[in-house]
């Protein structure tokens, strides 16, 4: 605790140094002036004194030499280096704990120095220094975008499904250098244009509304055909499981005679009569992995036969609607949603058994002695299924009648065609002023009059080829779509000595960053005039944007960057281990704790050292089981999250959430070696370098290793394993108490029985030390301004799209420094001078 206390002064040390050497810095003043460099021949002399014994031409500890560096540097890369220092000195793990010591003032003079060094080196490069790379929208920003132009429901839609994966950097899928355009790639977007066009802007006639009934004939997937034959013979449509089990019996219930889907995208009403059967039963729970006390829930998702079996999950099926079941006799409810055409209603069971193709064989050896004699001797999972939806009581969930209407239009044109052509029908007559009015909105700036020209002639074209006017002006909103100007974020006539973007450049990197999508109106007409140029106007725009709905995109976008949480599932826990998971729905549960999370803190404007530790969190009743909470929920609501209150310290902050436990493991067993990786990379900013080609692997049968603390500490024994071992291995250990889907455990477990006690202590190289979690998260929260400091630069590499630079690193400070609430850090960011400029 003494070292962690060191550590947090000494950040206050530093922090007052680079306030002296940069000036005063005031949130009206966003560009403050470098002051003068401190005293250059500090640097040499300090790391004669401190660090080239280690760092020299004999020995080159973790393969750094530092007699060598060149001070003042004249390139950014001879800075990486001492950036590094900088870096080690502050976290405490250099020089190490055993080796003699730099006073205060000597590390105060050392930071002075590198610190004007960089700012000096900045001004002097600023012309050809850190700058943007050309950037082109990822799929989600595509997605959010043509869905805000054409005014399109994409929630079942997806023209990118055949868009190859964009590359990630450093977890982020919006780094412009890592997003390259192939021709493969251009080919899937002309493909994209024409499904997005063709969808928004079709059909011309309102479509009629239509009826159908179904009642009876409910056929159902092969596994259940003949048992739901013999014994109800097919009058029912019955669900028993929920989505994601291996064998897909009885998750789905599409409806057999509506397998072609709606007509036409729109509206359509559901009524279904369905009843909740056996809620309570006379067997023990843990056979279906169900709640008793919690009332069954009945759910539609879409389902397109072109795409696979209706009885199969499907990649894109965002549940519509969900009703809540009462028990007893059948029940009317009746559900609204939208289908796009070709799609199908599927009726699931989201609270449904973990894997009902496991409880058939079982629950036949309980009920056969109530069977009747003649077929007592039966056996098979073919002959048990049938016997025991007779003579059991499965719970399940079970439709008699399901009524369909629409599509429902109660306005006309749809909000597609009225985005693009207003109110009335095309106009061929209008095309130019339509066109020039769709790629404003779509080049996120006034379209210049030879862009306009460019897509009339493509119209012109089309009507030379006997096309109809319509067909035409459809090409040339599709070739809008597969502009540079549409699918890369840059403004034209850029001029290389002007670093400040743009106007209508800022407001679409401010869009990107806070809503992933295309600048709304207000926003537009902030570039349109300029306001949107001043620090004080990008600060209230990022604080409106903030309080939009549509800036959960930025909850979801960044936490899956940060946080790597889009790999949350990638390696999926082991379903007899952690049945739990699959049982609860707790992949998408943890996401939606850490999301809400986060959205908290935003909307409260809360610190970010919340994230660290939190005497509350967000649950639902099958997270708060994980977690050991005894909080209650009323009959009902055991899905829907609540903010609860933690008493206990192993839970508060990201380091106690499943999300961040369960994508910080293999789905098998955790490793100390990946979850200390992981903390290093993402809450301390200092990830440790790739480990050299000589470096031998961790070997399990390393003699005499009694556990996975021995034989890490066997293989810190190598030379080229120690120095980074040392930083990764206790930060692992502090959360070895979290199994593989973040449930506290005390042991190790070997095969089904119980192992070796964990032991989660450890001490960092600075020699603070801690004896498990709770005590590691105590050291983070008195070393948050360095955090602060790594969640500010993510948040400017996740805003700019570009990797942040040694030369980028005093703005960096200056925003952490200035934002410990989590909406004044983003505010921070965005009248940043990095943010502001390319």
């Amino acid at each position: 605790m003494m070292a962690a206390a060191k550590c947090h002064r000494l950040s206050a040390l530093l922090a007052g140094a680079a306030a002296v050497l940069a000036g005063p810095v005031r949130a009206a003043d966003p560009d403050p002036k470098p002051g003068a460099a401190a005293d250059p021949g500090a640097v040499p002399a300090f790391l004669e004194k401190y660090c080239v014994e280690c760092h020299g031409a004999e020995k080159r500890k973790g393969d750094r030499r530092f007699d060598a560096l060149k001070f003042p540097a004249a390139t950014a890369d001879e800075l990486i280096d001492l950036q590094d220092v900088i870096d080690q000195l502050t976290l405490g793990d250099m020089p190490p704990k055993k080796a003699a010591q730099p006073s205060d003032a000597e590390k105060v003079a050392l930071i002075g120095a590198v610190t004007g060094n960089i700012a000096a080196l900045r001004e002097s490069l600023a012309s050809t220094g850190a700058q943007t790379v050309l950037r082109r929208l990822n799929r989600r920003e595509y997605l959010n975008t043509v869905g805000d132009l054409f005014a399109l429901n994409m929630g079942a839609f997806d023209p990118t499904d055949r868009f190859p994966r964009d590359q990630i950097a450093a977890n982020m899928d919006n780094t412009g250098d890592a997003l390259a355009m192939s021709g493969y790639l251009l080919d899937r977007h002309l493909d994209a244009a024409d499904r997005v066009v063709e969808k928004a802007l079709g059909p011309d006639e309102r479509p009629a509304a239509r009826e159908w009934r179904f009642d009876g004939d409910f056929q159902q997937q092969q596994e259940l055909s003949y048992p739901h034959r013999k014994v109800f013979n097919h009058r029912y449509l019955c669900l028993y499981e929920v989505r994601n089990t291996v064998h897909h019996e009885g998750g789905y219930g599409p409806v057999h005679g509506f397998e072609q889907g709606a007509p036409a995208d729109g509206l359509y009403e559901i009524r279904v009569l369905a009843q909740a059967l056996n809620r309570r039963h006379p067997y023990d729970p843990k056979i279906f992995g169900m709640d008793p006390e919690t009332p069954f829930r009945l759910g539609i998702v879409p389902g397109d036969a072109a795409v696979g079996p209706l009885h199969h999950p499907q990649p894109l099926e965002p549940e519509l609607a969900e009703v809540t079941l009462g028990d007893g006799e059948p029940e009317w409810h009746t559900m609204k949603i939208w289908l796009d055409a070709g799609h199908t209603p599927r009726f699931v069971f989201p609270n449904g058994a973990a894997n009902s193709r496991g409880t058939w064989v079982r629950l036949l050896e309980i009920v056969r002695p109530t069977l009747p004699e003649a077929v007592r001797d039966k056996k098979g999972i073919y002959e048990a299924r049938p016997l025991v939806m007779q003579y059991g009581k499965v719970p399940h969930i079970r439709i008699h009648e399901v009524r369909i209407r629409g599509p429902l239009h109660d306005e006309w044109p749809t909000p597609g065609r009225r985005a693009v052509l207003g109110d009335g029908p095309y106009d061929p007559s209008r095309a130019r002023e339509l066109l020039r009015r769709f790629a404003d909105r779509a080049y996120r700036r006034p379209a210049t009059g030879e862009e306009v020209d460019r897509l009339m002639a493509v119209v012109e074209r089309r009507e030379g080829e006997g096309r109809a006017p319509f067909d035409g002006f459809k090409d040339a909103l599709k070739a809008a779509l597969c502009s540079p100007a549409f699918l890369y974020l840059s403004e034209p006539g850029r001029a290389d000595d002007q670093p400040a973007l743009g106007a209508h450049d800022l407001a679409a990197r401010l869009s990107y960053f806070l809503t992933a999508t295309t600048p709304d109106e207000p926003l537009r007409a902030l570039a349109d005039s300029g306001e949107i140029r001043k620090p004080e106007t990008l600060r209230a725009e990022a604080r409106r944007l903030l309080a939009s709905p549509r800036s959960e995109a930025f909850v979801e976008g960044f936490l899956d960057s940060w946080l790597n949480l889009r790999a949350l599932g990638d390696m999926p826990p082991d379903r007899d281990a952690f049945e739990a998971y699959y049982a609860g729905e707790l992949q998408d549960a943890m996401k939606t704790e850490t999301r809400m999370f986060m959205r908290h803190l935003l909307d409260t404007d809360g610190g970010v050292a919340d994230f660290l530790d939190a005497d509350y969190t967000f649950v639902n009743r099958p997270l708060a089981r994980l977690y050991g909470l005894d909080t209650p929920f009323e009959a009902g609501t055991g899905h829907l999250f609540r903010r609860v209150a933690l008493k206990d310290p192993r839970r508060g902050g990201l380091l106690g959430q499943g999300s961040v436990l369960t994508v910080s493991a293999n789905g098998i067993e955790t490793s100390p070696v990946i979850r200390g990786i992981w903390l290093l990379e993402n809450i301390l900013g200092t990830p440790p370098p790739p480990p050299p080609d000589d470096v031998p692997p961790i070997d399990p049968d390393v003699r005499g290793a009694k556990s996975i603390r021995d034989i890490l500490t066997k293989h810190r024994e190598s030379a080229t394993c120690h120095d980074c071992h040392q930083k990764i291995d206790p930060l692992g250990f502090a959360l070895e108490n979290y199994d593989p889907i973040g449930a506290w455990r005390t042991h190790y477990t070997q095969g089904k029985k119980r192992g070796p006690v964990i032991d989660a202590s450890g001490e960092l190289p600075g020699g603070a030390a801690f004896r498990d979690a709770a005590g590691l998260k105590k050291i983070l929260v008195e070393r948050r301004d360095l955090f602060t400091k790594m969640l500010a630069e993510r948040l400017l590499v996740y805003a700019t799209g570009r990797r942040m630079e040694v030369l980028d690193r005093p703005e960096i400070d200056r925003v952490a420094a200035n934002g410990h609430g989590l909406r004044t850090l983003i505010e921070e960011v965005v009248a940043s001078r990095v943010f502001r400029n390319r």
